[in-house]
């Protein structure tokens, strides 16, 4: 059902409320790039720090602002099995194409407990899930056989895979016909060797046409032309990765690029200048104008 590109989409501030003006410019661009869905209030979205009112009202208007023009996957997910149900019926309710929901995080757990809590999720509303298994947030992930028992429920179509372990994707593709999507943007290429269909990408918001590049060669079959791509794209990915936690380097690369500012929430903090030098040149290398 989803496959391709879609965007992990930021969540833009000004001086500490959502900039909702800048949210629907990005959610624009990204319907011009081409990009295959979006997908707001995820862990670049910094849905940890928005009020349950500033969610649904996230969701809303990015779903507004789409106008049905491609999928929206609104990130739905909590530690509470109830506030899950409760947010991901709102997110019906407001036109959402999808929901992405987040392995629970702090409770830890148990396999059965993820399973339960996932089940009673598709049981309540009727709307296409996309698992989350991020275990390096959360401090708990499930394994491959939890995911393939939950694929026999109608309505779970796709698992975003970030555990950074290609031999779970592999696990996954043999065990089950769930949708697998890389969670990881310098992963896409090696999932997608084993059967992965696309990518929840970071790296998207600023520069989702060449993202969708390699992703429609995957998806054609092309693996030759798309890992020219992949290596294009491969120290852009790992260098944003590895100089602070989501979203801190892409919103400052943002601002660079002056698509949005960098402003963050508590207890997410800037880049150190020195970072951000580095950044700078990165970017630069990559050929973007900053």
């Amino acid at each position: 059902m989803f496959s391709g590109t879609m965007v992990a989409l930021i969540t833009p501030f000004d001086s500490g409320e959502v900039d909702f003006n800048t949210l629907e410019e990005l959610v624009q661009f990204h319907i011009k790039s081409g990009i295959d869905g979006i997908v707001p209030c995820g862990t670049t979205g910094e849905s940890p720090t928005l009020s349950h009112q500033e969610h649904r009202q996230v969701i809303e208007r990015v779903v507004k602002t789409v106008g049905g023009k491609i999928p929206v996957i609104a990130g739905t997910g909590s530690n509470s099995t109830a506030e899950a149900i409760e947010l991901t019926a709102f997110a019906k309710k407001v036109g959402a194409d999808a929901s992405l929901q987040v392995t629970p995080y702090y409770n830890k757990p148990t396999q059965e407990g993820f399973f339960q809590h996932f089940a009673a999720i598709a049981e309540e509303v009727d709307l296409p899930m996309v698992l989350y298994n991020i275990p390096g947030r959360c401090g708990a992930g499930m394994v491959p056989a939890t995911i393939a028992r939950l694929a026999k429920i109608e309505n779970i179509v796709a698992v975003k895979e970030a555990t950074g372990k290609l031999d779970y994707a592999s696990e996954i593709a043999d065990l089950c016909d769930i949708t697998v999507l890389s969670g990881d943007d310098s992963l896409t290429l090696p999932i997608a060797s084993v059967g992965g269909k696309g990518v929840i990408s970071v790296v998207a918001n600023i520069v989702p046409g060449d993202v969708k590049e390699m992703t429609d060669l995957i998806l054609e079959g092309d693996f030759v032309s798309a890992r020219k791509w992949h290596n294009k794209l491969f120290k852009l990915c790992k260098t944003m990765l590895t100089m602070a936690t989501n979203p801190i380097p892409i919103k400052a690369a943002m601002a660079m690029l002056g698509m949005a500012s960098e402003e963050m929430r508590l207890p997410m903090t800037p880049l150190e200048d020195s970072q951000k030098e580095t950044l700078r040149k990165l970017l630069a290398e990559y050929g973007l104008n900053v």
